[in-house]
């Protein structure tokens, strides 16, 4: 996750409380998936960002989760995202997010 990415997740919490934000994801592949749900729960992992030794706690979930196509409007689904869910393999980047939601967001 860039360091301008870190910075707009961690003025949102700021401002609007960390109760009120969700982070939803888009990564490609299952590690960058786990890294960038580990950055906005627990901190930045490599030290280097805004959010490094700042554990947000964040609920984080990957756009492909059921739960997350649940909320959505199906027309828009289709159309924004519905090319993805062909091509990626949304259980186990979903999986990989929700190990990292499980193991460091605030309940």
């Amino acid at each position: 996750m860039d360091l301008q990415n870190q910075q707009r997740i961690k003025d949102a919490a700021e401002k609007f409380g960390a109760e009120n934000v969700v982070v939803i994801l888009g990564s490609g592949d299952a590690e960058g998936a786990s890294i960038y749900a580990e950055t906005v729960t627990a901190g930045d992992p490599t030290f280097a960002g805004p959010l490094a030794g700042t554990p947000l706690g964040l609920p984080v979930y990957h756009v492909l989760d059921p739960e997350v196509k649940a909320c959505a409007d199906p027309a828009v689904w289709e159309e924004q995202i519905g090319m993805m869910e062909l091509v990626m393999d949304g259980e186990k980047l979903s999986a990989a997010v929700k190990e990292m939601r499980d193991a460091h967001s605030l309940k």
